[in-house]
This record gives structure tokens, sequence and C-alpha cells, in this order.
């Protein structure tokens, strides 16, 4: 039987609220690591005073030895942290000093996942030879040319997001306002992915068609619904891969990277990077920075396109 003050109880009574929210992404990010802890120590009932730092330190070793990436461990171990920190302010749990300092919470940044110029070119505008990869093309394509977007952003454009040539959102994971000038060269990209399906009472109108949007936003299985198509998407983008011949490994957030490190290479200012990405936490001294006009992060995406675009055109000269 769970405890109902035990950190079993408070991990999955804070999954519920998540879910109530309709936060379904984290409530899946949450269960994974509590089941995962569960396994771990043999019972899905464990109390706050099982949770030592000899019990995380063996844990981590254990996620290492199961093959988990760092990052990955380090989100484990952070939502771990945050239903400890839960019960302390719920006063069903004392506060231990460094509890977590033994384990891995950081983040590794030597897990490159950007394209090389060269591939990147070929997966863009290589014909794959396949209407279906073609499709997977085209999403790719236009994650690229709205400054990186995530494939979640992409997916969940509404039809109202689009005006006079701009994309305005907000974006999934941050909820930080974005705008992003549609080039020339996405306008067909777009026509070709459009959905052209009428929009339920009370559900979104989404702009492409990658999901039916027959839910509202907080229902779980519009979630369930968003995780299959991505699942699908990042499978279709590896056969993308395969049929370019391709070396590098290819998901939805190499785009994304891609895009970033492009940037770099071309020597655009970190700070505009980070807000073409929409990031919130470069530095805290970028809450002093300048903002950057529409006008200005069009130009930076107009360099990466053209970049790409004409890499072997320039290597040539």
């Amino acid at each position: 039987m769970m405890s109902k003050n035990g950190f079993s109880r408070c991990g999955e009574l804070y999954i519920d609220y998540l879910r109530q929210e309709g936060r379904h992404s984290t409530a899946h990010i949450y269960k994974n690591a509590l089941f995962s802890f569960y396994r771990f120590c043999g019972r899905s009932n464990v109390s706050f005073r099982q949770v030592t730092r000899k019990c995380l330190r063996c844990y981590g070793q254990y996620l290492d030895e199961c093959g988990l990436k760092p990052n990955t461990i380090s989100t484990y171990m952070r939502m771990l942290r945050s239903i400890y920190n839960r019960g302390v302010e719920a006063g069903n749990a004392f506060y231990v000093p460094r509890l977590f300092s033994d384990v891995y919470t950081g983040v590794d940044v030597r897990q490159k996942k950007a394209l090389p110029a060269d591939e990147l070119h070929r997966l863009l505008y290589e014909d794959p030879k396949s209407e279906r990869l073609r499709r997977t093309q085209v999403i790719a394509a236009l994650m690229f040319q709205f400054c990186g977007m995530s494939f979640a952003d992409l997916a969940h454009l509404k039809q109202s997001a689009l005006e006079s040539n701009v994309l305005r959102y907000n974006r999934i994971k941050t909820k930080t306002p974005m705008s992003v000038e549609v080039l020339e060269s996405a306008e067909e990209l777009i026509e070709q992915l459009r959905n052209r399906q009428d929009a339920l009472a009370d559900c979104p109108n989404y702009l492409f068609d990658i999901l039916r949007g027959g839910r509202t936003r907080k229902d779980e299985r519009a979630y369930r619904e968003y995780q299959s198509a991505l699942r699908r998407f990042n499978n279709n983008l590896k056969e993308l891969a395969r049929a370019l011949h391709l070396k590098s490994s290819v998901s939805s957030y190499t785009l994304r990277h891609s895009w970033a490190t492009t940037a770099k290479y071309r020597g655009v200012a970190i700070e505009m990077i980070s807000e073409s990405l929409g990031h919130t936490s470069i530095k805290t001294t970028q809450i002093y920075l300048k903002g950057f006009e529409l006008q200005e992060r069009t130009e930076v995406n107009k360099g990466n396109l053209s970049y790409v675009r004409d890499y072997f055109a320039s290597r040539r000269k």
C-alpha cells in the first residue's frame, strides 16, 4: 500500500496535477522518471527516507549501465529532485543539504546533433524519389526556414498564426511569443502542407495537415496523437536520411540544432540565435540586451537558407 505522504505518492499526485493542467508532455517525463526509479528500487512504494545520497549515486550508476545518455540521466535526476523538494515544502520530508550533489543534473553540451552543411543541403534539397519522403522533406524544410522551429511548434501552428506573410505564435515549451517572416521559398511548401479541413467546434484550427485538430489541446488523446505524429516524422526522417545516403544520425531536433549551428558558423551573434530560437536562458545579462527586430531576424534566416541551398555551388568556386 502506498504511503499517503511518501515519495511515490507525492510524485503520483504531481503527475495527476500536470495532467489536469493539460501538461501531458511534462507529466509523461515525470512518469518515465518515476517508473525508472521504481525499477531500480524494486518496488513502487518508495518513502522519502529511502531517497538518500547513496541511493541516488547507485541509481545514477544503474542508469549509466543501462546505456542512457547523460542528458536523459540528468532529466530523471531533476524530476526526482523536484518531487523531493515538493515533499519538503509540504512538510512530508526533511530538508537534506546537497542531497543531489553527487549525481549529474547538468546538460551535456558535448552531444553535437547538427548536420554538416553538405548533408543538410542533401537532406533539404535532393529528391528522395518517394512521395511520402518528399512530404517529410517539406516538413523538414519548413522547420529550417522558420528559424529552426521545433516540430511541436510547427505541428500546433494555427491558421490564425499566419497573417500578412508573418507567423506569430507562442512556443509550446516556454510560451515565448515568436514572430517569423515567411520567406518566398517557403510559400509553396506551406501550400503543399496546408490543412484544408474545417475545424470542429472548440477545437484548434491547425495551419498544417499534421494533426487532425479534433480534440482540445488539454485532452490527453490530443497529446497521444501528437506523440504518434512525432514518432512517425522521426521514423520517416531517418528513412529519408538513408535514402539520401547521409552518414549522420537525423531527428526532429537535428534541424533546430543545425539552424543554430549554421548561424553560429556564419558569425551571427549568440543573442540573435537565442532570440530566434525562442530560448529563455542564455545568460542573465541577456535581459539587458536590446531585442532584435523582425527584419533583422529575417535577414539571418535568409542567410542561413542561402548558405545551405548554395553550399555545393560555393565550393566549386
